[in-house]
């Protein structure tokens, strides 16, 4: 089998095209829808099943899934459905028998068209349409051959050397190079050297001439038989002769010529017989017979010999036959003008009748089948579920006028659902093809057949029509499933029944028909009515096959199926809900045999505090149940309906952690029917108590020695918390008064260690504040001060006494720990430095101003002028303001003017002044007290101003005969804020901006006052109130 490829050039090579170009090629090919130009070169003349050519393979369209079908090209070519592959047939291709390769001009190709559906079978889309062309390429299967075996010429005798007479020209049916080729002249002896030949190119036809060479002479010699051969150019060449018989004849010295070489005309087509056409005319010199001329055809095709007719004496050509444009649009001939001399001469003209087109032809109008939809007599059979825009034929229109005359349009008549989507861009005017396509779905139900009118009308004048017409049937699918009178039907049936007994009857329709329509019933039960259940298959009759419990079941559920016998089948459902009556014979029942209930303490009066759950298999009165607490003594209560049970206490677990009881539950049946069951309540634990303390109390301190060892026990905290779990796991840590970090706590054996050296600046008291804190969420905590004295003995008892007390009214952010004056006594040296300079810079100040002063009063008295007044009081010193001020608020001992003091006693006077005393009265009555430095060596500052007035502390009794009180009187200030100390330990006191009397450091705050824990309650008691609360008492000397 041989193969044939595209290809631009002859022989039908295939032409190798780069990859770049051919996948350019391929993304440029034409979408869906539209026609794609495919051409082909094949020879003619091939065996059967021989390929053309691919389209997949060449043109890149789909091999898979795809069908071709072969529209037009039959019986020449046959093409593979799957991979569009096209082969030539039994019937073989010849050139020259074509009907389309007839009446060709030189150098037109001959042209084999067809078209290829191609159709997506998976998306079973509108096919896609291929237009074709095979350039059917000429091979040498023609012998070329002349008209006549014997062809005669005459030849005057006196012909002069050289002329020239033409030789009659021999055909080929085959084109191009395979076409007459060369003319070859035989002659014998006698003709040798008088005839030859030459062959010259006249309008690209090769024209054998026969050259006279020698004198002629008719007496001695008449007749001459030459031998002249044609071949053609093809591999290998094809070759005959004829027999060329020159007569000699006497002399006629003029050949006839005509007006013109060539004549044009053109011819309407049907003119009638007899319609003068054009007319030759030739002309010749001679006189008489010599110029008498007849006019012939030469040579021209048969259509013409029938169609025209030439007169012989005039050179009138006329129609002798109908014309038709649409057979030929071109007469193409010669004329031979020959005269009547005994030795006639000939001349040729050639003429072209071009035959002029008449709206005379109606356009046709042919439909098809394309892809998967045949048509048979008439009508295409097409199933209802297509897709929109489905092709159901291929129209094609054309015309065989041309022009204006062959421009169509054509229209779909009617209202039906179809319209014409053009196929091809690439067609003409006169040929036009469509897709008759659908245009919405169509449905069997509504609509079974279609007749699609199409009309085609041509623009000539007057137009020309023609109608065609097209039955469409349209197929019935399974596309209507069967449908129920009712979907959901329900039934009561009782219990106890006997097997066998119809229970319900469905039935159920199918807009199809045929098979389609034919319904089977059957039964999808749910698993627990699984055999329980029958159905006919015919008429839809549920039957039950054994008796029903309500107690074990109070209905079913059961899908009835009727499906119909189309391909595939189609199913509808419908549900039967079969409802089993009761009788009361089920005892109440709870879910559990008993329940156990986990309730935090604390909650309030009413709350829930469980659920119970309680059936009962009957219905309607038999199962309504009514709940009650049994052995009721009012701590329970429960409601019905839901089953709640209700506290009427609020729990305590530390009271109270487990409570029993009992319900009952009584349905409504008669009798009724009755069930119990036992339930536990256990209270669970909440972190409501806080940690306390059990060791040490807060006014309990330990003396600690400056040889104690690091890493040893100097305290133990020891707390408990009556709440249970997480809640009463307790740690330890040291909140406040470590500020050298000499202490460690144990976080969860509350151990206190020693964790450095002990220095000097660390003997004193040290006051920890130990915070014990629970794990629960949140966590309760609770507080533990812890004293610790350093100091080699306890002999001096009362300070230490003095210094607990001080502890215990001192707020718990301020650090006390150690020697105040280790610190202090770094600081006065410098203090003292500074007041010295001061001291000594306000006297150089003093000196200075004095001396201004001296030199203003000597600079006055040196210019003394005679004459001039004198006043007394120039020198006089005027009275201080200050001393004014004083006499005028004399009686005001707030504003009293201090004497003035020598130099050696202000430090004490400093001191003095910086000193406030806090003095209170226990009564009314009592005499103030107030509160001495505990320790004050020389130059310290009173710090008995940052204690309280009703401090418990120790008070020295300032009676009226001291010294000190016949010296000065108290007056009443009130006391700034900054100075105010809120609180006795049930709140949180604001601390001074000043140093305690020990100047205790005041550290920032540890924790926010609301992270100190519970506050703890002094043992000693406290005195009322005094009625200076809030005010200081002021010295004011005399």
């Amino acid at each position: 089998m041989g193969s044939l490829r595209p290809s631009p050039g002859p022989g039908g090579q295939r032409l190798l095209l780069p990859p770049l170009l051919l996948a350019l090629l391929l993304l440029l090919a034409p979408s869906t829808g539209h026609a794609t130009r495919v051409v082909y070169k094949v020879p003619e003349e091939q065996p059967p099943n021989t390929l053309i050519g691919s389209l997949a393979a060449d043109y890149g369209f789909p091999d898979v899934g795809h069908l071709y079908k072969l529209e037009v090209g039959a019986p020449y070519l046959r093409v593979d459905g799957k991979t569009g592959d096209i082969f030539t047939t039994e019937t073989s291709i010849d050139r020259e028998g074509l009907r389309e390769c007839q009446n060709q001009l030189p150098g037109e190709p001959c042209i084999l068209e067809f078209e290829v559906s191609i159709t997506d079978l998976v998306q079973n889309g509108s096919p896609r349409l291929l237009e074709g062309q095979i350039e059917v390429q000429d091979i040498n299967d023609n012998t070329p051959n002349f008209a006549s075996p014997v062809i005669t010429l005459a030849i005057p005798e006196n012909t002069n050397i050289g002329s020239l007479f033409p030789i009659p020209l021999a055909s080929d049916r085959d084109a191009g190079p395979n076409g007459v080729a060369s003319y070859e002249l035989q002659a014998g002896p006698e003709a040798q050297e008088l005839f030859g030949l030459q062959v010259a190119e006249d309008q690209e036809e090769k024209q054998p001439q026969l050259i006279v060479m020698g004198n002629l002479d008719r007496e001695r010699w008449d007749s001459y038989d030459l031998t002249i051969k044609v071949q053609d150019g093809g591999s290998p060449p094809r070759a005959s002769s004829a027999l060329l018989r020159v007569t000699v004849l006497d002399t006629n010295d003029n050949a006839p010529k005509f007006e013109r070489p060539s004549y044009e005309a053109e011819l309407s087509e049907n003119s009638p017989i007899g319609h003068s056409v054009i007319q030759v005319k030739a002309n010749d010199s001679d006189q008489g017979a010599n110029a008498e001329i007849d006019y012939t055809f030469h040579q021209a095709p048969e259509v013409v010999r029938r169609l025209l007719r030439l007169d012989r004496n005039t050179g009138l050509i006329t129609v002798q036959g109908p014309v038709d444009r649409e057979d030929l649009s071109t007469l193409r001939f010669s004329v031979l003008a020959k005269d009547r001399g005994a030795n006639p001469k000939s001349a040729r003209a050639q003429v072209v009748v071009t035959v002029k087109d008449m709206n005379d032809n109606a356009p046709t109008i042919e439909i098809r089948g394309i892809g998967l939809v045949t048509h048979q007599d008439g009508m295409a059979n097409i199933s209802e579920d297509v897709a929109e825009e489905t092709a159901v034929a291929l129209v094609q229109v054309s015309d065989r006028d041309e022009g204006e005359n062959a421009a169509v349009t054509c229209v779909v008549a009617g209202d039906v659902p179809f319209q014409l989507r053009q196929a091809s861009e690439t067609g003409s005017d006169s040929k036009k093809k469509y897709f008759l396509q659908t245009t919405t779905p169509l449905d069997y139900e509504k609509v079974k057949d279609y007749t699609i009118e199409i009309v085609a009308v041509d623009s000539g004048n007057p137009p020309l029509s023609s109608t065609n017409s097209l039955k469409v049937q349209v197929v019935d699918v399974n596309d209507n499933a069967p449908v129920f009178t009712q979907s959901i039907t329900e039934v009561a049936f009782p219990e106890n029944n006997k097997p066998g007994e119809v229970v319900a009857e469905v039935t159920a329709s199918d807009a199809d028909s045929g098979s389609n329509a034919e319904l089977v019933y059957s039964l999808e039960p749910e698993p627990a009515a699984q055999g329980l259940f029958t159905i006919s298959p015919e008429n839809g009759e549920i039957r039950v096959k054994t008796s029903l419990d309500r107690e074990q079941r109070d209905s079913y559920e059961l899908k009835v199926v009727a499906a119909d016998r189309g391909s595939p089948s189609l199913q509808g459902t419908a549900t039967v809900l079969v409802n089993v009556l009761d009788c009361n014979d089920n005892d109440p029942k709870f879910m559990l045999s008993g329940y156990n209930f986990s309730v935090m303490e604390n909650m309030p009066a009413l709350s829930p505090v469980g659920m119970v759950t309680v059936i009962d298999g009957d219905k309607g009165e038999n199962a309504r149940v009514q709940l009650s607490v049994e052995q009721d003594n009012g701590d329970f209560v429960i409601q019905n309906g839901t089953g709640t049970i209700l506290s009427s206490l609020s729990f305590d677990r530390e009271q109270q952690s487990t409570y029993t009881f009992q319900l009952k539950a009584v349905d409504g049946g008669v009798p009724p029917r009755s069930a119990y069951v036992g339930v536990t309540i256990n209270v669970l634990d909440e972190n409501d108590n806080a940690p306390f303390i059990t060791a040490p109390s807060n006014t309990s301190h330990r003396l600690l020695t400056p040889q104690t060892r690091l890493g040893e026990t100097v305290s133990q905290v020891t707390a408990e918390d009556i709440d249970s779990g997480v809640n009463a796991e307790l740690t330890y840590s040291i909140a406040g008064g470590n500020p050298y970090g000499l202490f460690q706590i144990g976080p969860n054996s509350g151990a206190i260690t020693l964790e450095k050296e002990i220095e000097r600046r660390h003997h004193g008291l040290h006051r920890l504040v130990v915070k014990v804190s629970d794990r629960g969420k949140p966590p309760r905590y609770g507080t533990a001060l812890v004293h610790l004295y350093v100091n080699e003995t306890l002999a001096n008892r009362t300070l230490l006494e003095t210094l607990l007390g001080h502890s215990l009214d001192t707020p718990l952010d301020i650090d006390i720990a150690g020697d105040p004056e280790y610190e202090r006594s770094k600081q006065r040296g410098n203090i003292l430095f500074g007041v010295v300079a001061g001291v000594v810079a306000v006297a150089l100040l003093i000196a200075l101003a004095v001396l201004v002063r001296y030199c203003r009063q000597r600079e006055a008295k040196s210019g003394y002028q005679a004459g001039k007044k004198e006043t007394k009081d120039l020198y006089a010193p005027k009275p201080s303001g200050k001393a004014s001020k004083g006499n005028k608020s004399k009686g005001k001992k707030s504003k009293s003017p201090k004497p003035v003091k020598p130099v050696e006693d202000e430090d004490e006077a400093g001191l003095q002044k910086s000193l406030k005393f806090n003095l209170m009265s226990d009564a009314p009555g009592d005499s103030p007290r107030i509160h001495l430095p505990l320790n004050y060596p020389p130059g310290s500052p009173d710090l008995g101003r940052h204690y309280r007035s009703n401090s418990p502390l120790p008070s020295i009794q300032l009676q009226p005969q001291s010294p000190s009180a016949s010296k000065k009187h108290q007056v009443v200030q009130d006391l700034p804020p900054a100075n105010t100390f809120v609180g006795t330990g049930d709140t949180t006191s604001t601390g001074s901006e000043q140093y305690s009397d020990y100047s205790y450091r005041t550290n920032p705050p540890k924790y926010p006052s609301k992270q100190v824990g519970q506050p703890f309650r002094l043992t000693t008691p406290r005195p009322p109130p005094h009625p200076y609360v809030g005010a200081i008492w002021t010295e004011v000397w005399e």
